[in-house]
C-alpha cells in the first residue's frame, strides 16, 4: 500500500473541518418548544440598546420557561438568519412599519422619531437632505426609513456601512469625520451624555415602530405568546419602567424632571432625611450626596426591586448586602446606612493622591459597574493619554468599555461604562439642586409609615416581572 502524502492528508483535513464547519453554520437551531430561545440582538457596539433588548427577551423566555440564547449580528445578517431558522426571533429593535414582506413582526413596543443629526448647518427642510452625504447601517430601521423617503425623493442618496452601529456612527459626526447620520431620538439623546458638541437634530417625520421580527413562516404560537407577552409587560407597567431603565436618563435635565425631582425632595425626602444624616456621619459623605444617590437608584422607594434583583432605598446586590452585614434590603435605614459605608469603602480603596472630590466621583462610578471596571477606565486613560486621577478624563473613556476593541485590552472586560458615568453626573445635579433648596423645605418626619410599608417577612415586594 502506498503512502498517502503528508499534504494531501492535510488537504483532507482542512475540507473535513471546512465542510463541519459549512454543516454548523447552516444547522437551524432547534425547535424552541426544547427549551432554549435563539434570539438575534443589535451590533455589539449597540450597548444600550442590546441590553435593553437582552433583559427584555430574556424575560419574554422566562415567562414561557426557555433559557435565552443570545446572538449578536449585523442588521443585515438578520433577515436571512430568521429566513434558515438559525434564530427564533431579532430583538433588535426593528422597523416594524418597514416594508420586509419576508419577515413577521409582533406588535410594537416602542415608538420613536428618526432623526438626521449633522456636523454642521443641520437641515431645515426634507429637500436639503439631498445636498448632504448620510452614512446608515445597511439594514438597519434608519436605512429603512431613508428608503421610504426616497419613494417621493428620487434624489435622496446615502451611502452605508457594514459591520457598524449608531454608537459609532453619532461618534464620527461628533467628531467632524461624517456628515451626517440617521438614528432614533433614543440613541441621540445617548450619544449627548457622550458628545455634547453634537448639533441640532432634524426630525424627518417618520417615526419607527419597533418590534420583534420573526421569518415569515415560524411558529404562530410563538409569534402569539410574544404579543401577549407585550400586552402584559406594557399593562402591569414592567415596560415603562425598563425603558426608564435603560433610557430614562435621556431627558433627566428636561424642566419635567427638576420639577419631579423638587416635589419629591418636599414631599418624601422629608421622611428619609434623618437616616441620610446619620449615614452622613458615619462616612463623610454630605448627606445631599447620598441622597441623590439614592434618588437616582430608587428614586427614594425602600421597597424598589429591578429584574437583575437589586434592591432597596440603595439598590443593593444580595453579594454586596451580605459584604455590607445587610440583612435586609428593604430596611430603608438599614440599606440607606449599607449603601454609604460600601460608597465610602470604595472611596477609601482609592489611591490617596487622587483629590477628595476625584475620589468621590470615581467611587460612585464604581458604585455602579464595581471598582474592576473603573480600574480598567483609569487604565484606558493612561493610554489614551489622558489622567486616570481626574474623573473629568476617566469619563471619556469609559463609555468605551462597552466596545470590544476596548474591552479586550483590560482585565476585567467588558461594562456598560456609560450607565456609571450617567449615574455620576446625574448624582452630582441632583446633590446640588438639594444643596440649593432651601432648609425649610426639608422638615423632618418621625417615619415613613405613610407609605404603608408592612413589615420585613410579610410585605408584598414589587416586582418588574
Amino acid at each position: 500500500m502506498s503512502k498517502v502524502p503528508s499534504w494531501k492528508i492535510v488537504t483532507f483535513i482542512v475540507i473535513g473541518v471546512s465542510l463541519w464547519l459549512t454543516f454548523i453554520a447552516i444547522k437551524p437551531a432547534p425547535d424552541w418548544r426544547k427549551g432554549e430561545l435563539y434570539v438575534a440582538l443589535p451590533p455589539a457596539d449597540q450597548d444600550v440598546d442590546t441590553e435593553f433588548e437582552l433583559e427584555m427577551a430574556t424575560m419574554f423566555a422566562q415567562r414561557l420557561h426557555l433559557q435565552v440564547k443570545p446572538v449578536r449580528m449585523d442588521y443585515e445578517q438578520i433577515e436571512h438568519a430568521l429566513a434558515t431558522h438559525k434564530v427564533h426571533l431579532a430583538a433588535a429593535g426593528l422597523r416594524s412599519n418597514a416594508a420586509i414582506s419576508t419577515l413577521r413582526f409582533s406588535t410594537s413596543y416602542q415608538t420613536l422619531s428618526e432623526q438626521v443629526i449633522c456636523k454642521d448647518n443641520p437641515p431645515k427642510r426634507l429637500n436639503d437632505l439631498t445636498k448632504r452625504t448620510i452614512t446608515v447601517m445597511a439594514e438597519s430601521a434608519q436605512e429603512n426609513v431613508l428608503r421610504t423617503l426616497a419613494e417621493h425623493m428620487p434624489n435622496l442618496h446615502w451611502e452605508v456601512r457594514h459591520q457598524w452601529s449608531n454608537t459609532g456612527l453619532l461618534q464620527e459626526v461628533a467628531e467632524g469625520k461624517l456628515d451626517c447620520t440617521v438614528a432614533n431620538e433614543e440613541q441621540i439623546a445617548t450619544a449627548r451624555n457622550f458628545y455634547p458638541q453634537l448639533g441640532d437634530e432634524f426630525d424627518l417625520n417618520s417615526q419607527s415602530r419597533l418590534a420583534w421580527a420573526f421569518a415569515g413562516d415560524a411558529d404562530s404560537a410563538l409569534i402569539n405568546a410574544a404579543g401577549d407577552f407585550f400586552a402584559t409587560i406594557k399593562k402591569d407597567g414592567s415596560l415603562a419602567l425598563l425603558i426608564d431603565r435603560y433610557y430614562g436618563h435621556n431627558e433627566r435635565l428636561e424642566p419635567v424632571d427638576a420639577v419631579a425631582f423638587v416635589s419629591k425632595s418636599r414631599t418624601l425626602l422629608p421622611h428619609f432625611k434623618r437616616w441620610f444624616e446619620e449615614a452622613a456621619t458615619l462616612t463623610g459623605f454630605e448627606w445631599q450626596l447620598l441622597a441623590a444617590l439614592a434618588y437616582q437608584e430608587s428614586h427614594w422607594d425602600p421597597l424598589a426591586t429591578s429584574y437583575t434583583h437589586v434592591r432597596g432605598m440603595m439598590m443593593l446586590t444580595e453579594e454586596t448586602a451580605d459584604r455590607m452585614n445587610l440583612d435586609d434590603r428593604l430596611d430603608a435605614r438599614t440599606s440607606i446606612i449599607a449603601g454609604a459605608k460600601y460608597l465610602q469603602m470604595l472611596k477609601e480603596s482609592l489611591p490617596d493622591h487622587i483629590e477628595e472630590k476625584e475620589r468621590t466621583w470615581m467611587a460612585l462610578a464604581a458604585y455602579n459597574q464595581g471598582m474592576g471596571h473603573l480600574e480598567d477606565a483609569r487604565v484606558l486613560a493612561v493610554k489614551s493619554g489622558l489622567n486616570p486621577d481626574a474623573w473629568s478624563d476617566v469619563r471619556k473613556v469609559m463609555p468605551l468599555l462597552s466596545r470590544p476593541a476596548y474591552f479586550e485590552q483590560v482585565k476585567h472586560g467588558q461594562a456598560r461604562g456609560g450607565e456609571a458615568v450617567i449615574l455620576v453626573e446625574t448624582v452630582r445635579l441632583y446633590s446640588d439642586m438639594l444643596n440649593r433648596l432651601a432648609p425649610e423645605n426639608m422638615p423632618h418626619l418621625p417615619s415613613a409609615s405613610y407609605l404603608g410599608l408592612q413589615p420585613p417577612h410579610s410585605r408584598q415586594i414589587p416586582s418588574l416581572r
